[in-house]
C-alpha cells in the first residue's frame, strides 16, 4: 500500500484534530460553568451527586443530586458533544433541593452538579462514570 503525500497530510491533520477533540468538549463544559457561576469560586462540597460507578448502557444512566439550600443545581456530562444536561430550579416553598434523572452519556467520563445557593455561593461535585456501551451514537 501506498501513501501519497495527499494521503499523509491528511492522516496528519486527522491525528491532529483527535487529539485537540478532547480539550473543546472540556472548554464547551468549563464555558457553561462559567456561564453559570458568571465567572465566580466554585467551593468542593455541600452537594451530594449519586451516579453509578460504571453504567453498562451510556443511553440511561440514572444521576441524583441533592444540596441543601440551594436555588438552582446544573448537571453536566463533561465528555458529551453538548455537556448541559439539565438545570434544577428550586422554588423557596420546595420541600428540597433534590432531583433525579436519567441521562445519555457518550463515552466514560465526569458528570458535574453545580449548586447555587440561596447565598449566591456555587458548590460542586463531580463523579466519574465509566460507560460500557455509549449512549450518543457509540
Amino acid at each position: 500500500m501506498e501513501f501519497s503525500r495527499r494521503d499523509t497530510l491528511a492522516l496528519g491533520l486527522g491525528a491532529a484534530a483527535l487529539t485537540v477533540l478532547p480539550f473543546q468538549v472540556n472548554a464547551a463544559a468549563e464555558d457553561a460553568i462559567a456561564a453559570f457561576t458568571g465567572g465566580a469560586d466554585v467551593a468542593e462540597g455541600g452537594v451530594n451527586l449519586t451516579a453509578p460507578e460504571i453504567a453498562e448502557n451510556g443511553n440511561t444512566v440514572p444521576v441524583s443530586v441533592e444540596a441543601a439550600g440551594a436555588s438552582e443545581i446544573l448537571l453536566l456530562a463533561t465528555g458529551n458533544p453538548t455537556p448541559g444536561v439539565a438545570t434544577f430550579k428550586f422554588g423557596e416553598l420546595a420541600g428540597s433541593q433534590s432531583a433525579s434523572t436519567r441521562i445519555r452519556l457518550a463515552g466514560t467520563q465526569d458528570v458535574v452538579a453545580i449548586a447555587k445557593m440561596a447565598d449566591g455561593s456555587f458548590a460542586k461535585a463531580a463523579s466519574t462514570v465509566k460507560v460500557t456501551i455509549g449512549g450518543c451514537g457509540g
